[in-house]
């Protein structure tokens, strides 16, 4: 049994098979997973895991999936080559699903309206992020975009929904020398493609490594609607991740000493 410092989950890694055991399970995970994987199958094969056999009735529940070769993203300096794989893996995601199948999709765990109000109930809490004036013009700049309305305009979607991983961690990208595949469902569901854009984009998981964000949205197909969108989803993720950056933050244990300060430049980078 395996797990690593990214998994909400247990691994029995089989030479072909992976058995993913759940910790949690509260939010429906093993059966949104399967869900997930039974789709991709039939719409997108070859883009993840192939479902093989669900164990929903035992404790903890299971799944088990055909084990793909290759390494995460997640503390890597992502490269060029590697940045287009993972835009052509999110290209088929977002296109290649039929959008009357989307819709019979179950919402995604995570979504738009969640986000703004989880960002919005810890901008209230004034959490303690010191005295440092960088981090504190980011405090400044972040409570007065939460003001506006612009994080209302996100919580409804004008446009088609995709299926969606719900969970931006770069860890969630296989990359075997050749494409990347995507990984750990358990969130997914029904989604707004420029949340799911935008969470990747800025998810703290960035800080582990290297990956132009913008390279990557510059190589993924966007409407201007959508490129605008993804812009303000970006601003809500890079400010939420702020926020529990301080002292006492959920997010500040698992990420190295500095990320504070490089998140208020992010913030305020994305907030100009």
């Amino acid at each position: 049994m395996v797990s690593d410092r990214f998994s909400t989950h247990d691994l029995e890694l089989g030479d072909d098979v992976v058995t993913k055991r759940y910790t949690s399970w509260d939010r429906g995970e093993p059966h949104r997973e399967w869900a997930a994987l039974t789709l991709l199958a039939e719409h997108v094969p070859g883009l993840a895991p192939t479902p093989v056999r669900a164990e929903f009735e035992t404790c903890p529940p299971a799944i088990v999936m055909t084990r793909l070769p290759g390494r995460v993203l997640r503390g890597e300096h992502v490269t060029e080559e590697q940045i287009r794989a993972m835009a052509a893996a999110l290209n088929r995601l977002h296109h290649e699903i039929p959008a009357h199948v989307v819709e019979a999709v179950e919402p995604a765990a995570w979504r738009p309206a969640l986000a703004v109000s989880k960002v919005r109930a810890w901008a209230d809490k004034r959490p303690d992020l010191g005295e440092d004036p960088l981090v504190r013009q980011a405090v400044h700049a972040g409570a007065a975009w939460l003001a506006s309305c612009a994080p209302d305009e996100l919580t409804t979607n004008p446009l088609t929904p995709v299926l969606g991983l719900a969970d931006g961690n770069h860890a969630n990208y296989l990359w075997d020398e050749h494409q990347v595949r995507l990984i750990d469902w358990e969130d997914s569901g029904r989604s707004d493609r420029a949340f799911e854009l935008g969470e990747v984009a800025e998810h703290i998981s960035r800080v582990d490594g290297v990956l132009d964000a913008e390279r990557l949205l510059a190589c993924v197909d966007l409407t201007r609607q959508e490129a605008e969108r993804v812009r303000e989803f970006r601003r809500l993720f890079a400010l939420g991740w702020f926020l529990m950056l301080g002292p006492d933050g959920p997010a500040t244990p698992h990420n190295p000493a500095g990320t504070l300060e490089r998140q208020a430049e992010r913030v305020l980078h994305l907030l100009s």
